[in-house]
């Protein structure tokens, strides 16, 4: 049971806990501007600029949403050794958050997605981007990044973030989820399509539709709870994850876990939401689980907890992390008892 007591000592637990994150970063670019006319050359909006902003995108976010609860968000990651990879390390010195898991490539650039926001609305998104994986020496330094970090640093729980974008390899899962799991280090996965079967034996899960169903090569009826139930329950076999949060959309979160011997399932309806934009939900919804997960709390509350925090960050324009206030105040007002 979710009391306010019990809500408040959770929240300010996040301040001791610390994650390390893996995964594909980037930077979110985004051109702010007015839309007032259709460009003659063509039947487009156009955008006259009056703002130019920079972002933590991918899994940099996860790592900024960690930062935003209150805790230590180490990052994993390779980027460019160019003008993006500079103002990356940058906004990491802004956030205050660690940059000693990054590494740096003279053949990779530094994933960029570009929105152009017209009338607080986003008309375009360009990305500039490598997705072939990493090579020898990049994927041995990044290896050894996070081995060092896992050794010389308190880590409470690891985040595979990926985007497919080729920093995370089979390899990597298969040795970082061992080490982990010989050290009990829970290990939160948010998948997709290139490597959703390769992350087996992790702790928690979180795909969404149309990623279990692209991972595991199925269709299925998601408007009926049986099929559902089904897809999971044939997910979590195949993968062996103890935990699996399977995020719905604008009709909320099921989890499925196994409990004294049991497997059980809960559903949580999507709260209603003045929703701007979706972009980067994901990533909030993997943060507070892994948080929640690492501080112990039951995986009903933990679900809960998650849902309403993806549900409150698509209330603003662009990737924007979680609020930790707003965050504990909806979960007091919403859950507790």
């Amino acid at each position: 049971m979710i009391t306010t007591d019990t809500i408040s000592r959770l929240f300010s637990g996040f301040n001791n806990l610390s994650a390390l994150i893996i995964g594909d970063v980037m930077v979110d670019a985004y051109l702010w501007g007015k839309v007032e006319r259709i460009s003659p050359e063509a039947p487009v909006p156009i955008v006259s600029v009056n703002k130019r902003e920079n972002r933590l995108g991918g899994a940099a976010n996860v790592g900024l949403n960690i930062r935003s609860l209150g805790a230590t968000a180490y990052l994993c990651a390779v980027i460019g050794n160019d003008q993006k990879g500079n103002e990356f390390l940058e906004l990491l010195d802004n956030e205050g958050i660690p940059k000693q898991g990054i590494v740096r490539s003279d053949t990779r650039v530094t994933t960029t997605k570009f929105r152009v926001i017209g009338n607080n609305a986003q008309m375009l998104r360009v990305d500039e981007e490598h997705t072939k994986p990493l090579d020898k020496k990049e994927a041995e330094d990044l290896r050894l990044n996070i081995t060092k970090l896992l050794e010389l640093e308190k880590i409470d729980v690891i985040i595979f973030q990926d985007y497919d974008k080729g920093v995370i390899t089979p390899a990597l899962i298969t040795e970082i989820v061992a080490l982990a799991n010989s050290e009990n280090i829970p290990v939160v996965v948010d998948p997709k399509k290139d490597h959703f079967l390769d992350f087996k034996n992790v702790s928690l899960f979180k795909p969404n539709l149309k990623e279990i169903k692209e991972g595991l090569k199925i269709d299925f009826d998601e408007n009926n709870p049986a099929e559902l139930e089904k897809a999971i329950r044939s997910l979590q076999e195949t993968v062996n994850a103890q935990i699996v949060l399977n995020t719905l959309s604008d009709k909320g979160i099921i989890v499925r876990w196994q409990e004294g011997g049991q497997f059980q399932s809960e559903k949580f309806p999507a709260h209603y939401r003045n929703i701007s934009d979706v972009s980067g939900a994901g990533d909030t919804v993997i943060s507070v689980a892994a948080l929640c997960l690492a501080s112990g709390i039951e995986v009903p509350d933990m679900a809960a907890i998650a849902n309403l925090s993806g549900g409150i960050v698509c209330e603003e324009v662009g990737v924007v992390p979680i609020n930790k206030t707003k965050l504990q105040d909806e979960v007091i007002r919403t859950l507790s008892k």
